[in-house]
């Protein structure tokens, strides 16, 4: 309802049409009774005239109707696609605005599924569902009046027994509700491991996973065609059910009428228009019954979305963060699971421009120290200070904006290489992405590109994993912000690019004009961060070892570990 009150006058219109039509088809029995009424053989004979004039009026009658449904598809069909289109857009503004730790907990395919295949459910059950169940509402009260003028007995006796067509419905729309959220649920998994599947097809190829990647696609697949099944087959059982007592229900008002013309007390166009009105009467029972399988689906897809854009966005108040660069740490601690602490404690005091290597052994709180900087994740407690700021005071968005972050897996999204320099600043000129890309010595590789800046490429257009990451450099060339994180950033190139990479890194920290940017390098190539100011060695989420290269190597403790392990000949 929230999404369909701003389309309000859509539905309105579609209301009114599907109120005028239904009138209409109200009317065609009356009229049909009529003519009836006029083809009985008399002393006068058949009233040609009255005749001709009551089939003019009903196939007035039918256009009319023909024409005010078209309006009323027309209308509802516009209401529907402009509310999903609303629901997509708050779900995919959802995501986006969603804390990382929500992203991070749910799997992303499913995510996707939501506002994509979820929404389109809501579209099918929209227009199936309202339209119908207003229309068949208008129908059965404009003929059961029209029944009870003709014959009180006969009425009551159609509108006590097709009650229980939709007692039939009830039961079995009950019990068949869990089956269509089982099946919204298994869909949703099942696009994920689509989507992984593609998404990483190499893996897959390399590791001679594909049988055992169908195998498990199969066990999803089948679980969806179980659940899909018994959903579809046991809201199939109320449009047969409800058929078969409407028959019945036809059936008893056909005896009685039968009696009531033999006693002389109806005539036969009324009995004509009394049948034809408990047909109609019942028609509208089963269409409502036939869309509850729609209603079932949209009602267990909106819960899917309704469940997104229910999620609290992260708060993005505060001060605005103008850095100069010097960051510390005050007795930091954080952990994912409360009964698992990871880092505990932590104290670090870094001056502007310097360089800050991070490493150790995997799972030693590395990388999660990056998500706090950036504010991905709020610590449990201690504080993040910038430049004596504490980061709890500070708007997420512009502690992020102080960061340029390269990732071991670089992002490269469809569109022209132009924009995806210009990613972190849209209104920059060509002259400054041109710029940014001759900084990360790239612009060769562009130039020889069919079009250029205008190449349009995305992530498999057989781009090096190496010039990837170079366009990624380029971006943040282009930001240029005062601080950096470089997280793994040089793991998946060869050495000769790495060295290319390399160079392109200490371009940006250490620039020609002199101002350098504060740095945070989470790196396993050890060659890479010598020429750090400060190295701190991880483990178990605390610092165990802090200094220089040759200080830690003269030590002789983790770090010359780590280090020998990696140059051993």
């Amino acid at each position: 309802m929230k999404y369909l009150r701003p389309h309000a006058w859509l539905v309105a219109a579609a209301f009114f049409c599907a109120a005028v039509s239904s009138v209409g088809q109200i009317l065609t029995p009356v009229v049909i009774g009529e003519a009836v009424n006029c083809t009985a053989l008399g002393a006068d004979g058949v009233d040609f005239v009255k005749l001709t004039a009551y089939i003019c009026a009903l196939a007035v009658i039918i256009a009319a109707v023909m024409l005010f449904q078209w309006l009323m598809n027309l209308c509802a069909q516009r209401a529907a696609h402009l509310t999903v289109r609303d629901a997509r857009r708050d779900g995919f503004k959802a995501m986006i605005g969603a804390p990382i730790a929500y992203i991070d907990s749910h799997a992303h395919g499913d995510l996707s599924a939501r506002i994509s295949v979820d929404a389109d459910q809501i579209s099918d059950g929209i227009v199936q569902g309202a339209t119908q169940i207003f229309t068949g509402v208008v129908t059965i009260a404009g003929t059961l009046v029209l029944m009870i003028r003709i014959n009180l007995w006969i009425a009551i006796a159609v509108a006590a027994l097709t009650p229980l067509s939709l007692l039939v419905s009830f039961f079995v729309a009950r019990g068949t509700h869990k089956y269509f959220t089982e099946q919204t649920a298994v869909r949703g998994e099942l696009y994920q491991k689509s989507a992984e599947t593609v998404n990483n097809r190499a893996l897959v190829a390399a590791y001679g996973y594909a049988e055992r990647a169908e195998k498990n696609f199969d066990v999803t697949n089948k679980a969806l065609n179980r659940c899909g099944f018994k959903a579809t087959f046991y809201s199939s059982l109320v449009n047969p059910s409800t058929r078969l007592i409407n028959s019945l229900v036809y059936a008893v008002a056909a005896i009685m009428g039968t009696i009531y013309v033999i006693d002389g007390s109806m005539n036969v166009g009324d009995i004509t228009a009394l049948l034809l009105f408990a047909n109609q009467f019942a028609r509208p029972l089963n269409e409502i019954t036939g869309v509850i399988t729609e209603f079932q689906t949209a009602l267990a897809a909106a819960q899917r979305i309704l469940d997104l854009t229910d999620v609290t966005p992260q708060d993005d108040s505060g001060r605005t963060l103008v850095p100069h660069g010097a960051v510390a740490l005050d007795n930091l601690s954080f952990s994912y699971d409360p009964d698992r602490p990871l880092i505990q404690g932590l104290d670090l005091s870094v001056e502007s421009g310097a360089m800050v290597a991070i490493v150790g052994r995997t799972g030693c709180g590395k990388t999660t120290l990056i998500n706090l900087l950036m504010r991905f994740y709020d610590p449990d407690s201690g504080g993040i200070l910038f430049d004596g700021d504490n980061a709890d005071g500070l708007s997420r968005s512009s502690v992020r904006k102080s960061f340029g972050m390269v990732l071991q897996d670089s992002w490269i999204f469809k569109g022209t290489v132009r924009d995806n320099i210009a990613y972190g600043k849209p209104d920059a000129t060509d002259d400054e992405v041109k710029a940014a890309a001759h900084a990360a010595d790239i612009d060769g590789f562009i130039e020889r590109l069919p079009n250029g800046y205008d190449t349009v490429i995305d992530d498999g257009d057989g781009i090096s994993q190496g010039q990837k990451q170079l366009i990624n450099i380029a971006r943040i060339m282009l930001t240029d912000p005062p601080m950096m994180i470089l997280d793994e950033a040089t793991s998946n190139i060869d050495t000769r690019t790495e060295k290319r990479v390399q160079a392109a890194f200490d371009k940006l920290l250490r620039p020609e004009n002199g101002k350098k940017k504060t740095a945070f390098v989470v790196a396993h190539r050890l060659s890479t961060i010598e020429s750090a100011d400060v190295i701190l060695v991880m483990d178990k989420g605390k610092i165990i070892e802090r200094g220089s290269h040759a200080e830690l190597l003269s030590r002789g403790g983790a770090y010359a570990e780590l280090y020998n392990a990696q140059f051993a000949r």
